[in-house]
């Protein structure tokens, strides 16, 4: 492909919208442009890329053999109502009425609808173990849509879906997507780690995600440093350490703490440690109040307290509920003298032998507060974040955090979704069953983004060679030179009868702005034709990752990029 045919508006600044680095370079490339928020234009490039990753996708879901289909991504509300996530899902759910006042949705997902399809078409054990996938623009009416691709109101999916007759044959399906997202993830040139997951509103038993490594990454990996166990940090198995630490212990007793609400704020006047400090946070429990304590140096885990309480909703409480149940304003809140509220207290808590908390009245909090004397407890549980330094659930060695983007999530459903709709097929004896499931999702158009936070530098994209949009980035740096253009021409045309994806840089531009560009647009190979260097019988090939760069003769570069690309060439005898 020529430069001057190609749509690539690069920008020299970066826009002011961008947040993080890839949606920042995915602009400044010319990958992407914003139609509206959190809804993109792919042009020319970014669809190539989209397109390589697609490619990978398709042939190892292919390879571990799951057929393709296409689903609509208008659904009817009938289906969601049936399986109770019409209200379940929430605001996120992109909700609309046709002409006849009859309720759909756009998909967020597709369980439900081929849920649907499968219990209309399978009627026989002996149609089954089935594995469907489908590649499609997924939608979610998010309330903050940023990071370019990262969180976006439309999204590219891939989907699938399997139908098993039984728990250990559904195991195996898992197990074969679990190994093909390793296989897709390898061949895609990341850095990545599976991990165990929540299943969230998908639902289910059990769950994977599988996360990109990258220091801006949104999750946190908790990941021991002796064993292989590792899991997202809301996911991360915690557990006790013992007996609270020996001490003497001082009566309770109250202190001024003037407009001092914060954790921070608390320890900085009081001149003591965040973990020192036991936090108290209110929250409705499918409309009951329930207090949640943890370490002041710890985050609240909702989704460990929701399976702990056994609850579909819970919401912070509002500052006038925090007041009713406590008596007194938000920002002050503790457990001394709580009542009709139900008490959970983290697995760190429980280790503590006193620990500050707030008085449940303005500018005061309690010094030396002791669980079981101060305040009861009704239980202790594991309801917090991973930290580093926290043990391995499986053998007991310290944890460390990394960061990461999730890029795709297996889940094993078992019958959640056949039984809410009635899916059955009759197995060997002739009796009804229900289709045990799995669901396994990989988002395209996040990898795009993933890859770029993963691989870039100080002047742009650096593309791992599966998904780059170009193996060969060709710069003629005088172009006005007959014998420059000439030799770019030739090996261009060489490159692409050899079937190597190349791009020709043939406009009229200074050296720099074509050199800028190139580094920006991030083709792993940049291949540098002038005069000076002509006229000594040699071009020069730059890497762009390592930024290594070698002479190689004229005659022979052409060989030497396919052999480099694709392989040494057989031998004319072979």
């Amino acid at each position: 492909m020529r430069y001057s045919k190609l749509l690539i508006p690069t920008l020299r600044e970066d826009p002011s919208e961008a947040e993080i680095v890839s949606h920042r370079l995915m602009l400044r490339a010319g990958l992407i442009r914003k139609v509206s928020a959190g809804i993109y234009n792919f042009l020319p490039l970014g669809l190539r890329v989209l397109s390589r990753v697609e490619k990978i996708v398709r042939e190892e879901m292919d390879h571990a053999g799951a057929q393709e289909v296409l689903l609509p991504a208008l659904q009817p509300a009938e289906l969601w109502q049936e399986t109770g996530r019409w209200k379940q899902y929430g605001k996120e759910l992109m909700r609309l009425k046709d002409r006849h006042d009859r309720e759909f949705c756009l998909g967020p997902t597709h369980e439900e609808v081929i849920t649907d399809l499968v219990r209309r078409e399978v009627k026989s054990y002996r149609q089954l173990p089935l594995n469907l996938y489908q590649i499609q623009t997924k939608f979610r009416d998010e309330i903050r849509p940023r990071f370019g691709l990262m969180r976006g109101r439309e999204f590219i999916m891939k989907d699938a879906y399997s139908f098993d007759a039984e728990p250990e044959g559904a195991k195996e399906s898992y197990r074969k997507m679990y190994d093909a997202y390793h296989k897709i993830f390898n061949r895609l040139g990341l850095q990545f780690r599976a991990v165990e997951a929540d299943t969230g509103l998908i639902g289910g038993t059990s769950s994977h995600e599988f996360m990109v490594l990258a220091q801006t990454g949104e999750e946190g990996i908790a990941s021991c440093t002796k064993c292989d166990y590792a899991a997202n940090v809301e996911r991360a198995e915690l557990k006790g350490e013992g007996q609270p630490a020996a001490g003497e212990v001082h009566p309770l007793e109250k202190v001024q703490t003037p407009g001092k609400k914060s954790v921070e704020e608390v320890a900085a006047f009081l001149q003591v440690t965040s973990q020192q400090l036991v936090k108290t946070l209110l929250f409705t429990a499918d409309s009951r109040p329930v207090a949640i304590l943890v370490r002041g140096d710890h985050q609240v885990n909702e989704i460990k307290v929701k399976r702990l309480l056994g609850v579909s909703e819970l919401f912070l409480a509002e500052a006038k509920q925090v007041e009713a149940w406590t008596g007194g304003p938000s920002g002050f809140s503790g457990p001394v003298g709580l009542k009709n509220v139900e008490v959970v207290a983290d697995l760190s808590v429980e280790t503590m032998s006193e620990g500050i908390v707030g008085a449940n009245e303005r500018d005061a909090h309690y010094l030396h507060a002791v669980a079981g004397r101060d305040y009861q407890v009704g239980r202790f549980a594991d309801v917090r974040n991973a930290v580093a330094g926290d043990l391995c659930p499986r053998c007991g060695a310290p944890m460390k955090i990394d960061r990461g983007i999730e890029v795709g999530h297996v889940f094993m459903l078992g019958t959640k979704y056949s039984e809410t709709m009635k899916a059955t097929f009759l197995d060997a004896k002739g009796e009804e069953r229900f289709f045990v499931m799995g669901c396994y999702g990989i988002g395209v158009s996040r990898i795009m983004a993933a890859a770029i936070e993963q691989n870039h530098d100080e002047k742009g994209i650096v593309w791992p060679m599966p998904i780059a949009p170009f193996a060969v980035h060709i710069i003629p740096v005088q172009d006005q030179s007959e014998r420059v253009m000439i030799t770019a021409e030739l090996i261009y045309s060489s490159l692409v009868r050899a079937g190597i994806e190349v791009f020709l840089e043939d406009r009229s531009e200074r050296a720099g702005v074509k050199f800028n560009d190139a580094d920006l647009l991030g083709a792993p190979y940049q291949l540098t034709i002038g005069e000076k260097n002509l006229k000594e019988g040699f071009v020069e090939i730059k890497h762009r990752r390592t930024g290594e760069k070698q002479k190689v003769e004229v005659d022979k570069v052409i060989d030497d990029l396919i052999a480099l690309l694709l392989g040494p060439r057989p031998s004319p005898s072979a």
